[in-house]
C-alpha cells in the first residue's frame, strides 16, 4: 500500500512566536548582530523564518521599553501595540507584525532589528546574484521560495534591478586605476551572443592574483574596439612603455592593436584552444582527431620541433584540406611564444591559452541562453561587467605563481628579478 506524505506549514506563526519569546536565550546572540548589520541577515533568515524575526523585533522592543505587561506603563518609552511592517531579506520582502513603541511625550520610536531590517540596500545585489546563476525574472519567484506572508517581487522590478546593478557595474570597472598594480599578463578575448560581441581583459600582476582590466562592447576582430580597449587601459594606468605578456584569441586587428598602442617589443601568445578548436570546425571529425593528436604532441616540443610538425601536418593537409592548412600555420610562431621562454612546465601551461578569462565569462552562458533578444552590445558588455566582478570575488592565483619571477625577468630584466629577492617575496 502507498502511503502519500504532505508537509504543511502552520499559516499562523502567533504559537511560534510566542515559544520562542519564552526562550529568549535562544535568540540573544542573534540579535547583537542584527542590530550590527543587516547583511548577516540573509543566511539566519532563510533559516528560522518569520516566527524567528518577529521574535527578533519583540526582543529588540524589550531592551529598549522593557517586557510588554498590563496597565499603565512607566518609563521614558512604552509599548503602543503592534502593527505590520515589511522587511528587506537577501532576496525577497516579508511582512511581519511588529511592535510600535512611543515616548511618553507622544514621538515614535524605532525598534533597532526593524530599522537594520527594512533596508532595501542588498536587494539589486541579490537579484544580480540569482541571474548569475541563471536564474530568469520568470522563475524569480519560484526559485525564492513560498514563505508565509513574503511580499512577491514583479518580473518588472527584477529586471530592472538588475539592469542598474550591472550598469554600475561597468561603471566601477570603467573607474578603475592601475597605477599601483605591477601588472606581467595582460589576457584578453572575446565573447559573442545573439550577433552581438564584447571584448574583455584580465590582468596578472607579479604575484599571481588576477584583476578585471575592462570590458569593451564590440567584436575584437574590429580595429577600433581592439584599439578602444587597450587606449583605455593605458589612460586607467596600465604603463605602455613596460614590457607585457598579451594572451589573446588569435585576432588579427586585437593583434595589430597590440603593436599599435603598446608597440613591436611586447609578447604575444596565441590561444592554443582556440587554434584547435578553429581546426576542428574545418576538418571532418576523424581526419580532426587526427590532426589534434600531432598538435598536443607538438605543444610539448620545443618550439622549433613544434613548429616543424605543424609545418609536416599542414603539408599534408593542403591539398584536400587547404584552408584548414592555411589556419593551421597562421600566427605559428605565436603559439610556441611561452615555450620558448624557459618558465616551468605548470606556468607554461597556465599561459599558453585564454582560459583565464574564458572561465569568468563563461558563468553568464547558461542565463544567456534565456534572454531573447540583445538589444545592442552595451547590453552585453553589462552582463559580462556583471559576470567578471562576481566571478573575481573568487578569484585565486593562477596556476605556477611561484615561478612567475620567470616571466618578470624575461619581461623586465634581471634587474626587476633581483629586486623581488631582495624584498623576499621570492618562494623557493
Amino acid at each position: 500500500m502507498k502511503i502519500s506524505y504532505q508537509r504543511t506549514v502552520p499559516r499562523d506563526t502567533r504559537k511560534l512566536t510566542q515559544y520562542f519569546t519564552k526562550n529568549l536565550q535562544l535568540f540573544l546572540p542573534f540579535l547583537e548582530l542584527v542590530e550590527r548589520s543587516s547583511e548577516l541577515m540573509g543566511d539566519v533568515l532563510d533559516r528560522i523564518g518569520q516566527a524567528t524575526i518577529e521574535t527578533m523585533l519583540e526582543l529588540s522592543a524589550t531592551k529598549v521599553a522593557g517586557p510588554p505587561h498590563q496597565g499603565k506603563q512607566g518609563g521614558v518609552v512604552r509599548r503602543h501595540g503592534r502593527q505590520p511592517g515589511v522587511v528587506s531579506l537577501s532576496d525577497r520582502k516579508l511582512r511581519v507584525s511588529r511592535p510600535r513603541l512611543r515616548e511618553n511625550g507622544g514621538g515614535e520610536v524605532q525598534v533597532p532589528v526593524y530599522e537594520a531590517l527594512k533596508s532595501d540596500q542588498q536587494l539589486q545585489q541579490r537579484v544580480e546574484e540569482l541571474m548569475m546563476h541563471g536564474v530568469s525574472t520568470r522563475r524569480y519567484e519560484e526559485v525564492i521560495g513560498e514563505l508565509a506572508g513574503t511580499v512577491g517581487v514583479s518580473k518588472s522590478s527584477v529586471s530592472r534591478e538588475f539592469i542598474e546593478a550591472s550598469a554600475r557595474s561597468m561603471e566601477t570597472l570603467a573607474e578603475r586605476r592601475f597605477d599601483e598594480v605591477d601588472v606581467l599578463v595582460i589576457y584578453i578575448d572575446g565573447l559573442q551572443r545573439g550577433g552581438r560581441h564584447v571584448v574583455g581583459a584580465l590582468g596578472v600582476d607579479g604575484e599571481g592574483h588576477k584583476h578585471v582590466l575592462g570590458v569593451e562592447p564590440g567584436a575584437s576582430e574590429n580595429s577600433v574596439v581592439a584599439i578602444r580597449l587597450l587606449e583605455g587601459l593605458v589612460e586607467r594606468g596600465v604603463d605602455p612603455k613596460k614590457r607585457y605578456l598579451f594572451v589573446i584569441d588569435g585576432s588579427k586587428a586585437l593583434r595589430a592593436a597590440i603593436r599599435q598602442v603598446f608597440g613591436a617589443r611586447q609578447l604575444v601568445q596565441r590561444c592554443r584552444l582556440h587554434k584547435i578548436r578553429n581546426l576542428t570546425t574545418e576538418l571532418p571529425k576523424d581526419e580532426a582527431r587526427q590532426v589534434v593528436a600531432v598538435m598536443r604532441a607538438a605543444f610539448r616540443s620545443t618550439p622549433s620541433e613544434g613548429m616543424k610538425r605543424f609545418r609536416q601536418q599542414a603539408a599534408w593537409l593542403k591539398t584536400t584540406y587547404p584552408s584548414a592548412a592555411a589556419s593551421l600555420l597562421e600566427g605559428l610562431e605565436e603559439l610556441f611564444t611561452v615555450s620558448g621562454l624557459g618558465l616551468s612546465p605548470s606556468l607554461t601551461r597556465c599561459l599558453s591559452s585564454t582560459n583565464i578569462i574564458e572561465s569568468p565569462l563563461g558563468t553568464i552562458q547558461m542565463p544567456m541562453k534565456r534572454v531573447g533578444r540583445w538589444r545592442n552590445e552595451e547590453m552585453l558588455a553589462r552582463w559580462s561587467a556583471a559576470a567578471f566582478l562576481a566571478a573575481e570575488k573568487r578569484f585565486r592565483r593562477v596556476m605556477g605563481y611561484r615561478d612567475l619571477w620567470q616571466l618578470e625577468a624575461v619581461l623586465r630584466g634581471k634587474q626587476a628579478h633581483e629586486a623581488r629577492v631582495d624584498e623576499g617575496r621570492i618562494v623557493a
